[in-house]
């Protein structure tokens, strides 16, 4: 959280223009909703174009809320702690509300999957106690950071960049390791920075 902080007044200061932030704490601001058999079905009447049953449309609309909330910004920082080897499970929550035919990706049955988010960009921190590239397996798996790697740029949101501060708990030097991090957060924030429109909105997904 400290490492999404100091970037986002990185880039505040790297900006001449203002703009807007929103903080969405995936634990603590409100609960999202559930995508269970109402949901699931009501997604699936939209794939083939059948009616949705009142429960099918109440439960849509929840869903369409949180993912309008989200389509509304321009750029994203997610703070991403990695828990059992992959994100938490709020965050695949929030992922599989948000990600849905029509609204953040497409589907041509020649073609495939198309992402429909484009425009926008995004920075990832992820950040892991033990697990850190180049351990041996005894000290974990990252099917964090590649997921989530791969879900941005299904949804189409192509551009952008990935730090990791890990491990920060088995680790000799963790200030130092820290300071990697800042420092490649720095050197991305003035680009960052310069792709946000005048009044560009920017939301901080925590969890």
């Amino acid at each position: 959280m400290q490492l999404a902080r100091r970037f986002i007044d990185s880039v505040q200061t790297a900006g001449s223009e203002s703009f807007e932030l929103e903080n969405l704490d995936l634990f603590n601001d409100r609960a999202l909703p559930a995508f269970g058999r109402a949901a699931a079905d009501a997604k699936m009447a939209v794939f083939s174009g059948q009616d949705q049953t009142p429960e099918q449309i109440a439960a849509w609309k929840s869903a369409r809320d949180v993912f309008d909330q989200f389509a509304a910004a321009d750029a994203y920082v997610f703070n991403i702690p990695m828990w059992n080897a992959g994100v938490p499970y709020v965050l695949k929550q929030w992922i599989d509300i948000v990600t849905q035919p029509g609204w953040s990706f497409g589907f041509d049955p020649e073609k495939g999957y198309c992402g429909l988010m484009e425009g926008k960009q995004a920075i990832a921190i992820h950040t892991s106690g033990v697990y850190a590239p180049g351990l041996p397996a005894a000290f974990g798996s990252d099917f964090s950071s590649t997921y989530f790697a791969d879900w941005l740029n299904f949804v189409g949101i192509e551009d952008a960049t990935h730090v990791r501060f890990a491990p920060t708990v088995v680790n000799g030097d963790v200030d130092g390791t820290r300071k990697l991090a800042e420092s490649e957060l720095s050197a991305a924030a003035s680009a960052f920075a310069g792709k946000l429109s005048a009044v560009g909105a920017l939301q901080l997904i925590n969890n």
